[in-house]
């Protein structure tokens, strides 16, 4: 993969606080740490303070890892102007402890403070600065305040010192300049590279499957998600692949709706008739479309049972189209994951050029006007029609058949929570995962039921085995 030839992929303008999460746990996958983006965004802090020229300056810095953007930004201005530290008291993250650690040799006073009245103490010495750096709390950090950061916040308002934002405002604090690391965050800010590396943008990683919420204690039945998977026939395990694929992914309840019932007691079997008598069960099938949170349709499903797809799109909330369903016309729910091949975007989309990442990235973003696209491949590329995003995971040993199907069921099971994009990239990359586990570094030799049982721990952590 030439990244070079794919850079006009990277998202440009605001990042929200989810995304920007993601991205920063995949440029760790890729090697990047914690701290080494933190050096380098509190050394910028550093440079943006002394353009200011102040003799005296106080770093407000919370527990979380914005805080340690400020420590670090406090440890560099010493030796170069008057400089303190207001630490908020709590459980530090531990790049944050590092960094206070590091700090604690570099001659900085630091006063931690824990509650309102602390806080309010404070008064005097911030109206001798001249420059304060909001490190106080990040990205995600919503109102109400909780104290003594509210007090604080309160100081620096009606205080007449200068305030630098380390990547955000501190909600309800103001701010004369924003420094944003890698992507501004809000209007105004100014911009500074941290070192990221392109792939956490582009490529899918682990950062993309911070979208799935643990589930709660209290969960309930169902709550994973309904999915009906309609297919089978000519190929009876397809189907079935992509149902139990579907739990593995999480969902809680899954129907299979074929002519070729298989002996699988984990999903519930609708028995049809085949070729021109689906069509006699269409009410039923549109009936459980409607109570399904997504629908899978076209694993096994024949080229002369296509049709059913497109009678039955419109009475899905969510669908995933594969295989056979990949025929014209085209299925089209109110929201639509097409998951096709080369050869199968051909016969539905156009032709596809044979070479170039990028060529085939732009084919793919043109062909995304119905819904999102999937297109599989040694590379996979994902497309909602504006955003484009690269699935490295994977390995030679999933060209047998039924890894398709597998990963039609992670896409539906992950499209009862997430949009369809975010359904799309992480089922893709958590299948490509689950394969290169399930081959143990094989290039042959691998069923596509081998990946089934290492979908949960490729998702959601834990055993590869459970």
């Amino acid at each position: 993969m030439r990244l070079m030839d794919c850079r006009e992929f990277a998202e440009r303008g605001r990042i929200g606080a989810a995304r920007m999460q993601a991205v920063d746990a995949n440029a760790i996958a890729l090697g990047l740490s914690s701290l080494q983006m933190m050096e380098t965004a509190g050394a910028a802090l550093a440079r943006a303070a002394l353009e200011e020229a102040p003799a005296r300056v106080l770093v407000f810095a919370g527990a979380g890892n914005n805080g340690g953007d400020g420590l670090v930004a406090a440890r560099h201005l010493a030796g170069e102007v008057e400089v303190e530290v207001v630490s908020v008291a709590g459980r530090a993250t531990p790049a944050n402890a590092d960094q206070a650690a590091l700090l604690a040799r570099a001659g900085v006073p630091v006063r931690v403070v824990g509650c309102a009245a602390e806080a309010a103490a404070l008064g005097p010495e911030l109206g001798n600065a001249d420059l304060v750096i909001d490190a106080l709390l990040g990205i995600g950090a919503v109102p109400p305040l909780r104290e003594p950061v509210a007090t604080l916040v309160g100081l620096v308002n009606i205080s007449s010192a200068r305030v630098i934002a380390a990547d955000v405002p501190t909600p309800g604090c103001r701010a004369d300049r924003v420094l944003a690391f890698h992507r501004p965050k809000t209007d105004g800010a100014e911009t500074v590279p941290i070192g990221i590396p392109l792939e956490a943008e582009i490529c899918a990683g682990p950062g993309d499957l911070l979208a799935l919420a643990r589930r709660r204690r209290d969960a309930h039945k169902g709550d994973g998600g309904r999915v009906l998977v309609v297919g089978g026939g000519p190929y009876q395990g397809a189907p079935y692949l992509a149902g139990l694929a579907a739990l593995r992914a999480g969902a809680d309840v899954v129907l299979v709706a074929t002519p070729a019932p298989l002996p699988y007691p984990d999903v519930i079997t609708i028995p049809v008739e085949g070729g021109p008598g689906w069509e006699s069960h269409l009410d039923r099938l549109a009936a459980e479309a409607e109570r399904a949170d997504a629908v899978v349709m076209g694993n096994g499903l024949g080229p002369g049972s296509a049709g059913i797809a497109a009678r039955l799109a419109p009475s899905c909330r969510r669908a995933v189209v594969d295989a056979d369903a990949l025929r014209p016309p085209l299925p089209v729910a109110p929201e639509t994951v097409y998951t096709p091949h080369a050869g199968e975007f051909a016969r539905v989309f156009g032709p596809l050029p044979a070479e170039g990442l990028a060529d085939r990235a732009r084919a793919v973003r043109r062909a995304a006007r119905d819904g999102v696209v999937l297109l599989k491949g040694p590379v996979d590329i994902v497309s909602d029609g504006e955003r484009v995003r690269f699935n490295r995971t994977g390995t030679p040993a999933m060209t047998v058949g039924g890894t398709g199907d597998v990963l039609a069921g992670v896409v539906g099971a992950l499209l009862c929570r997430l949009s369809p994009f975010e359904a799309a990239v992480a089922g893709a990359y958590a299948t490509g995962v689950a394969g290169e586990q399930a081959a143990r570094g094989r290039t042959a030799g691998l069923l596509a039921s081998d990946m089934l049982t290492r979908l949960p721990g490729a998702l959601y952590g834990g055993s590869q085995d459970a």
